[in-house]
């Protein structure tokens, strides 16, 4: 027999079959039954670390309203859990399950800084902001171990080269040593996300990310130091985190960051399903609002793949959220701006003393 105890400490309650294998790996119900019967844990929770070897690590986005040109990501799979991160249905390409395997099998890019040096020197590469954690979170757990976003920071100093990081994660402040050094050439900008005041929210929403006062804290230590802090609060869920939009926006104002960006939850690919199956799971009462409402502002479906349109949503619900946004702009935002990051110094640290000859 199977439980309806939440599993402990992730978001995700089940694994999605993966679209692209032959074969459905099902887990029976008399296997469940037995290890119900000896006191057994069907599967185990513990997280994999997976050493991977790709051959290169920055990507172009080809996406028109993501924002980045560059993106590059340290780890595949995330440990924080967020039960809506749309880099769920990426896994599936490692021959993974979106849902718990997501969260549970992290493959490791140990080669990473090595690969980030070759693309930084090769002789076609114009400076162009490269964004750390395009897809997973750089500062995620596995970065406590391995270390590898720190020694792509360390390259991207080397190289004088801008880099954008993206993280829910006060690990970052780890790091504060090389932020300064970036800083001092306007090379870094950092997004923290924060998605809820509430830390029952955060909990089952993002049940391994850092607790919001945490995420302040860091929003404030690189204020403190002048570098630039976007805050990203996304994704703005109808009925979960809705009515928070004006409150978030203050917090991390005072905090001192200089801008915010939102989207409204789309639900794409197998997050959909994984996605149905949490919020029935822990938060039983209210579930059917919360998907009516997502569906409401995606035209009756839980996901709208339209360019500039995906992540904006339509409809009276998300129309409320774009107005309370503005207010949030105009409240608090009023004075404040995002800068630019510095391309004009990559090339001359390029080759090092051998531009002299």
């Amino acid at each position: 027999m199977s439980s309806n105890k939440p599993i402990k400490g992730r978001g995700a309650q089940l694994n999605t079959p993966n679209k692209f294998l032959e074969h459905i790996y099902e887990t029976r119900a008399d296997f469940l039954e037995y290890c119900h019967l000896e006191g057994e844990e069907a599967h185990s929770n513990r997280t994999q670390y997976i050493p991977i070897f790709p051959k290169s690590i920055v990507n172009k986005v080809s996406s028109p309203d993501v924002g980045m040109q560059y993106s590059m990501n340290t780890y595949q799979g995330c440990e924080h859990g967020c039960i809506y991160c749309y880099a769920r249905n990426t896994h599936e390409f490692w021959g993974y399950s979106p849902g718990l395997d997501f969260e549970r099998k992290i493959l490791i890019k140990k080669d990473a800084p090595r690969l980030l040096e070759t693309k930084l020197k090769s002789k076609n590469w114009k400076a162009c902001t490269v964004v750390l954690s395009g897809n997973t979170d750089c500062y995620q757990p596995a970065e406590k171990k391995y270390e590898i976003t720190r020694q792509c920071l360390e390259v991207f100093l080397k190289y004088r080269h801008p880099v954008g990081i993206i993280t829910k994660n006060a690990l970052i402040l780890r790091d504060l040593d090389i932020l300064k050094e970036l800083n001092k050439n306007g090379l870094i900008g950092v997004n923290i996300s924060v998605t809820s005041m509430s830390e029952a929210t955060r909990r089952i929403l993002e049940p391994r990310t850092t607790t919001i006062k945490k995420r302040l804290e860091a929003i404030s230590v690189l204020s403190e130091h002048n570098i630039p802090v976007n805050a990203m609060l996304a994704p703005i869920i109808p009925g979960i985190n809705s009515h928070e939009v004006l409150q978030l926006a203050k917090a991390v104002s005072d905090k001192g960051a200089r801008s915010f960006a939102f989207t409204v939850v789309r639900l794409n690919g197998a997050i959909g399903g994984i996605f149905m199956d949490w919020i029935k799971k822990t938060m039983p009462d209210k579930a059917e609002k919360v998907l009516h409402q997502i569906q409401e502002c995606h035209g009756g479906n839980l996901n709208d793949s339209r360019f500039g349109i995906r992540s904006r949503g339509e409809g009276k619900i998300a129309t409320q959220i774009h107005d309370m946004v503005d207010v949030a702009r105009r409240r608090y935002f009023k004075e404040k701006s995002f800068p630019r990051l510095n391309t004009e110094l990559h090339e001359q640290y390029k080759n090092g003393q051998m531009k002299l000859f």
